[in-house]
């Protein structure tokens, strides 16, 4: 079970031009993005791996006024769960301990108890 994070995105229409489009993106990833009541504060609710996504959307998109939102997201993402890590090496069972530290964001010690876990549950 992956954890969705809140990321609060304070006055995100007014700090971004295209915002519909931004949006879209967000949305695509299977992430939601909905507005606080109704105040001029947004709300995203995503997992690691979406919220990855959009990161690397916004930092492909070359919209300037994306940026901050792409920063906040990288501030606020949550450490990488144990059980995350090993769903992961699980569906890419040849991965390297190099490789499944950086696609999840774990240390090497933990890459390495994974996949020592999923090696010896064979």
């Amino acid at each position: 079970m992956t954890l969705q994070a809140k990321i609060p995105l304070s006055s995100l229409v007014r700090r971004t031009t295209d915002t519909d489009v931004l949006k879209t993106h967000i949305r695509k990833t299977g992430g939601t993005i909905s507005r606080k009541g109704r105040s001029r504060n947004w709300v995203l609710c995503a997992n690691n791996v979406q919220i990855k996504q959009v990161i690397e959307i916004i930092n492909l998109s070359g919209e300037d006024t994306w940026r901050w939102v792409a920063r906040k997201l990288a501030e606020n993402i949550p450490p990488t769960s144990h059980d995350e890590i090993l769903g992961f090496a699980r569906q890419n069972p040849t991965i390297s301990v190099a490789q499944l530290v950086t696609a999840t964001d774990c240390s090497p010690f933990e890459a390495r108890a994974v996949l020592d876990e999923l090696e010896w549950a064979e």
